[in-house]
């Protein structure tokens, strides 16, 4: 074949199995067409590709339970939390996480500015960015795959009392996908002051070397010697063994599926997968074809669950039911964990004594639901504090340009004590049916 992996008549081994059957086995050639491609790459810079995002001075957001990321390319990152009372003025708090005016510690640019007056800003910005790097590319492990990045440094923000007022700095790290929209896929402190944001981005992608690419499985093929059968005994005897494990579960797995309505509905969305590799996730699933009525009236009876999260664990959240967490192994099935269940009195009692409604003042004066918190308790019993486990649900009303989207994140701020963060258009068009505990109902 002119395409894939090359294969040589003399590249092979001869393998013997414990029966004695022969077989000479054609080993592939790793190096590719990828290779020659990235080698021959004659186009844009990594910094060139992403220029149109600088000057356009766009910036990406990231919506958490308390704090709001923002990621204005080529400018700054902030962290804020408004508080947006009745009658009062807005109260935010914010923090620099790192702006774009930072000197590289390696060089002197007063120095380089002598030798190189020609030279433009811009220029010696990306010059003084590839001092830091080293000659590969560098990648990230997201989700269990090295994942190459384009790192933009962001220095000088808003000191950090944690060390000695030392100004807070992050690294950007731009990763190719195809289809995403310059979104933040995670802000993670590294270490006290110092961060590191992700940024999903296609304008990477042009780059052979930036692609997303899963680590490829090459085919070794087999051919069986003079007196040796087609396929060893060994191996057909394990395949018909196979066969006859799968036939059991294939139906309990079919009746399940269909047993209830709540797990119909749940088998069908899982969460989206960026690129081509199904570990790597943010966050974000996309919610069927039904009409908005018949969703938001699914959701509200509890009937249609929402499903997403990043990394190891997943969530899956039923209004009215529970939340669980849990994760999917090929191999060992799913593991799953009760974070809470719900209870309407444990709620009511909850939301005496916390904000079960939270208000947005609007600019002709009028307020609107912007979120509304539930709790949920009895969870599976803590090992750390020999507790049931419980988590506030904080739904959240988010546009988007898929009108069916949903983002699920979840936090932690105590032991087997969480907050499960819910946005979606879907939840817009409900919030203002909040009753005084925050419990819905469908618009009339």
């Amino acid at each position: 074949p002119t395409t894939g992996v090359l294969y040589k008549e003399d590249n092979y081994i001869i393998m013997t199995t414990v029966d004695k059957e022969k077989y000479k086995c054609i080993l592939p050639l790793i190096a590719n067409g990828n290779e020659e491609e990235e080698k021959d790459y004659k186009g844009p810079t990594p910094g060139e590709l992403l220029e149109p995002l600088f000057k356009q001075s766009s910036c990406s957001y990231r919506i958490e339970s308390y704090w709001t990321y923002e990621v204005c390319h080529g400018k700054h990152i902030r962290q804020y939390h408004e508080e947006k009372e009745t009658g009062q003025k807005i109260n935010i708090q914010e923090y620099y996480l790192g702006n774009m005016m930072m000197k590289n510690p390696l060089s002197d640019p007063d120095q380089e500015e002598k030798e190189n007056p020609k030279e433009s800003a811009k220029e010696a910005s990306e010059k003084h960015l590839f001092l830091l790097l080293p000659s590969t590319i560098p990648t990230k492990n997201i989700e269990g795959q090295m994942t190459p990045y384009y790192p933009v440094e962001m220095g000088n923000g808003t000191p950090c009392s944690l060390r000695q007022n030392l100004p807070r700095s992050s690294t950007v790290m731009y990763i190719c996908h195809p289809e995403a929209k310059h979104e933040i896929l995670s802000v993670a402190e590294v270490t006290t002051c110092e961060y590191e944001v992700v940024i999903l981005t296609p304008l990477l992608c042009n780059h052979p070397k930036y692609r997303f690419r899963a680590s490829p499985v090459n085919d070794i093929f087999c051919q069986s010697l003079p007196g040796s059968p087609l396929k060893p005994h060994n191996l057909e005897q394990l395949e018909k063994q196979q066969e006859m494990l799968k036939m059991p579960f294939r139906r309990v797995k079919e009746e399940e599926m269909h047993s209830t309505k709540e797990e119909k509905f749940s088998s069908i969305h899982k969460p989206v997968a960026v690129g081509s590799h199904q570990l790597l996730t943010v966050g974000t699933t996309h919610i069927s074809k039904l009409t908005d009525d018949q969703l938001i009236k699914e959701f509200l009876s509890g009937s249609y669950c929402f499903h997403g999260g990043v990394g190891w664990w997943k969530y899956e959240f039923c209004y009215g039911k529970y939340v669980h967490q849990y994760h999917e192994d090929k191999e060992s099935g799913r593991t799953s964990v009760v974070v809470g269940t719900w209870n309407k009195e444990e709620h009511i009692e909850w939301s005496k004594k916390n904000a079960a409604r939270t208000y947005y003042l609007r600019e002709d004066g009028t307020q609107t639901v912007r979120m509304v918190s539930h709790f949920y308790g009895n969870g599976d019993v803590c090992d750390l504090t020999d507790k049931p486990r419980q988590v506030t649900v904080k739904l959240k009303c988010k546009e988007s340009d898929s009108p069916h989207a949903v983002t699920i994140y979840m936090l932690e701020p105590h032991s087997c004590q969480y907050i499960l963060g819910v946005e979606s258009p879907v939840i817009c068009k409900i919030l203002d049916t909040a009753d005084e505990y925050g419990l819905l109902s469908v618009p009339s």
